[in-house]
């Protein structure tokens, strides 16, 4: 990794340029909430390289992507005509007109997560879904690494996010991660209702391809206490 990447990580996350199996659980997950309106008019909101753009199309609906990375916007139209290079905090559409929105831990990153969820909800049609993925504050890593002695430090880093906020957020100025609590709050007011709220965990791809079927057993038993209170 480029140290111009290094940056970009820190900034902005690292976007999917891979498709394996945490993408394809996730995207099945989307379509699941989505219902009927995964065959209209969609929107990605931060789209990265526009995997998720490309993955949604076979759906049968019209697919948009936002992105605010130039380069990356650059190369996620070479995959969908519909990409644009804005900010979520303003999005180049008019009131009320997408079917669909997904925002795939996008909101972490941007200057202003309130502002950029009024946007979505402006955006989004009466009936309309968003669907929306975000760092929970439970999890026992910070996936988009720290600043340590004013220099960044990429990788997964253990138990910062179970500091005191002042002190996680000296660590990690550069993302959020949230509670239930931080999140709804960001609706408060909007015309909105949550229709599920869950807690996922990854896939673990990385795992599995360095430690096989250590790495597979992993995933299995995290993702089965996904569906107890211990998730």
């Amino acid at each position: 990794m480029t140290e111009r990447n290094l940056e970009k990580a820190a900034l902005r996350g690292e976007p999917s340029y891979i498709w394996r199996a945490g993408q394809q659980r996730r995207l099945e997950m989307i379509e699941e909430a989505a219902e009927e309106r995964i065959k209209g008019l969609i929107l990605e909101n931060g789209c990265g390289v526009g995997m998720y753009v490309e993955k949604l199309l076979p759906f049968g609906g019209t697919v948009f992507g936002l992105e605010f990375d130039f380069e990356r916007t650059l190369e996620a139209g070479r995959r969908n005509p519909g990409i644009v290079n804005a900010a979520g905090e303003s999005l180049p559409y008019p009131a009320s007109v997408f079917d669909l929105i997904l925002s795939h831990e996008v909101l972490e990153h941007v200057a202003d997560d309130r502002r950029a969820v009024q946007e979505m909800v402006r955006v989004l049609k009466g009936g309309g879904r968003a669907v929306i993925f975000v760092p929970n504050i439970g999890y026992p890593f910070e996936t988009h690494g720290i600043y340590w002695k004013g220099r960044y430090k990429f990788g997964n880093i253990p138990l910062v996010n179970y500091l005191p906020r002042l002190l996680r957020d000296k660590l990690a100025p550069h993302v959020r991660v949230y509670t239930e609590g931080d999140l709804a709050n960001l609706f408060d007011g909007l015309p909105v209702k949550f229709s599920e709220r869950t807690i996922i965990f990854g896939a673990y791809d990385n795992l599995i391809a360095r430690f096989g079927a250590f790495g597979k057993i992993l995933r299995a038993a995290l993702q089965f206490l996904e569906r107890t209170p211990l998730k």
